[in-house]
């Protein structure tokens, strides 16, 4: 008998915070392969291995099909270079869309705060802003 330690969907879904649908829903994408005993799935060391990957993936911000790249290259028998390279271009990608949405976002509250601050001087004045006046701009449809 296999003597390697195996985890219940309870204790994976307490120790990643996780619903258990969450797992299932990984395991119907093809992430996770937990073997069964009956109706019960019995996780092995390589899908809690694979989940942490997972939801560290998901927080940073890639898809699951990102994500599966990655996971299916750990079965390339190359001593898991390939995978880490990937990986690797990977992350990379991910760092250069987040620093551009961070530019963008900073763009976004300077306008807001701009036009939060004309609006308030605008009432300390006694009138009434028009929307245009309080720095945003309307497009036409």
């Amino acid at each position: 008998m296999n003597n390697a330690k195996t985890y219940t969907i309870r204790q994976l879904t307490k120790e990643f915070n996780v619903t258990a649908r969450t797992l299932r829903f990984y395991e119907d994408k093809g992430l996770i392969a937990p073997s069964r005993r009956g109706q019960t799935r019995i996780y092995a060391p390589r899908d809690r291995a694979r989940i942490t990957l997972i939801l560290r993936g998901r927080r940073v911000g890639f898809s699951l099909a990102e994500i599966r790249e990655i996971l299916d290259l750990y079965d390339v028998h190359d001593g898991g270079k390939a995978q880490i390279l990937h990986a690797r271009k990977k992350f990379e990608e991910r760092v250069a869309t987040l620093e551009r949405q961070k530019i963008d976002i900073e763009d976004s509250l300077k306008e807001l705060r701009r036009a939060i601050k004309a609006i308030d001087e605008s009432f300390a004045k006694g009138s009434v802003p028009a929307l245009e006046e309080a720095g945003t701009q309307q497009h036409a449809a």
